[in-house]
């Protein structure tokens, strides 16, 4: 189809980055019906808070140029007006229509557009390109303004970008890559669809709803909104798939910097919101360990103990993570066959006198004088040496810095002794959590994902209580 809907080419001009905090300072827009400019329309908005200094050395717009502005509510009416019906185009949607929400929500309404954003046009029509931002386009192309990061500065650069694509590529393709974009992803009957207007490719954790509202799936991606379609494509491998895609009829998601605080905080929600649909990281009953007595005249040397009643400062001295005591045990009867060792001191076998293995030559002979203590002792710390746990190689709490260059979201992940203990995205946050003593509870989970990411991450931060390290 070579049909093109009307598009509002719309850019706003904030206060700074967050819808929630931020507010809009010019709002312009440019209207295309029928492939021809019929409308523009912008103003200068009065944010009722300070635009900071260098917001305004970006935009131009300053405390005194909007002083006299009218605020937003005076204007969303005839905003709307422009809005409705039509497809709010600019470049990165999220951010302006996320923004328009936001003054719609104060005012007590709802904005619902159908959106269309030139940085994924970009992409889609030039996927070997490097750089789709307008500064990028304007070099590719060869464009020029007088107003860069001014409302309707910006809405005429998308309009050229689409001409100039045109140009080069032919409107066929075009139209073709706007009206996939368009089209958007086919959904199962009864499922909310008001999160399509928001969740993009980034790193996160989703979570699928039912109809009563209880938790059926939770998951983590890099690329958040292909992973949460691919659930709802018809080509699912299992029937437990469908039967998934099926129960859904809410989805929520969290945005996260990286990989690693995707994982940290999947693993986090299943434990503590147990969803039907997933398994591997529900919550063990119990994990058990072998630990090892540094005492020799204290027998037996062995005890099984459950992680949940060691002190995680005490992990250097374990060996091993079983599911069950009897995995525990089975592994210590395999060390003494292949080492030699004693059945009485390791606390297998009760009584005095000698063990079983010494009265059938399976034992050095510890239990009765033949070899002594120290030696056997070290023997059997080398048998285990490969089962055991990790000791905490640093002194204190450290923090493992995420960022994505996309969003610019930072956030700084807190360990401490093998422990997963919070995710902080601010400084004033970070000096808390400096100063803050946390009651540390070991998850293997958890052990595993730290032991990866302090073995891969070049941006740990050991936490120093005498100064602040900026986030």
């Amino acid at each position: 189809m070579n049909w093109l809907p009307d598009l509002v080419f719309l850019d706003i001009e904030t206060t700074g980055g967050s819808h929630t905090r931020d507010r809009i300072t010019e709002v312009a827009l440019l209207k295309l019906e029928n492939g021809k400019v019929s409308t523009t329309w912008e103003t200068l908005i009065n944010p009722c808070t300070p635009i900071p200094r260098n917001i305004s050395g970006l935009t131009g717009i300053s405390n005194e140029m909007v002083k006299d502005a009218p605020k937003f509510e005076e204007v969303a009416g005839d905003l709307y007006s422009h809005l409705e019906g039509v497809v709010m185009t600019a470049h990165n949607s999220r951010f302006d229509y996320g923004f328009l929400k936001a003054e719609y929500k104060r005012m007590g309404g709802t904005l619902k557009l159908r959106t269309l954003c030139t940085v994924k046009l970009s992409r889609a029509l030039y996927p070997d390109v490097e750089g789709h931002s307008l500064d990028a386009i304007m070099q590719r192309f060869g464009l020029t303004t007088n107003a860069r990061h001014r409302g309707m500065g910006d809405v005429q650069l998308m309009l050229d970008f689409l001409e100039a694509a045109k140009r080069d590529l032919g409107s066929v393709k075009v139209i073709h890559a706007i009206n996939l974009q368009l089209k958007g992803p086919t959904l199962p009957v009864g499922i909310d669809d008001s999160f399509l207007n928001d969740i993009q490719d980034v790193p996160g954790v989703y979570l699928f709803y039912d109809d009563t509202d209880l938790p059926l799936y939770i998951g983590k991606s890099i690329k958040l909104r292909t992973r949460v379609l691919n659930h709802f494509a018809s080509d699912h491998v299992t029937a437990t798939e469908m039967e998934l895609a099926q129960k859904v009829k809410r989805v929520e998601w969290k945005e996260t910097a990286g990989e690693l605080g995707a994982l940290l905080l999947e693993a986090k929600l299943i434990k503590s919101m147990q969803p039907a649909y997933n398994r591997l990281l529900r919550k063990h009953q119990k994990l058990y360990a072998i630990q090892m007595s540094e005492q020799l005249n204290v027998l037996p040397w062995l005890k099984i103990v459950t992680l949940e009643d060691v002190d995680p400062s005490e992990l250097e001295f374990l060996y091993g993570i079983f599911k069950t005591k009897k995995s525990a045990k089975d592994l210590i009867y395999k060390l003494v066959d292949e080492f030699q060792l004693c059945c009485k001191v390791l606390g297998l076998e009760k009584g005095k006198g000698k063990c079983f293995g010494e009265h059938v030559g399976k034992c050095s002979g510890v239990c009765v004088g033949k070899e002594k203590h120290d030696l056997h002792h070290l023997r059997l710390k080398l048998s285990l040496a490969p089962h055991k746990l990790k000791s905490w190689p640093y002194e204190g709490k450290v923090g493992i810095k995420e960022l994505n260059p996309d969003t610019n979201k930072t956030e700084l992940h807190v360990f401490e002794q093998w422990c997963y203990l919070e995710t902080i995205d601010s400084d004033a946050d970070l000096t808390e959590a400096m100063h803050t003593k946390y009651s540390l509870q070991f998850d293997l989970d958890i052990y595993r994902l730290i032991g990866k990411a302090l073995s891969s991450s070049r941006n740990v931060i050991q936490f120093n209580n005498t100064q602040s390290i900026p986030i």
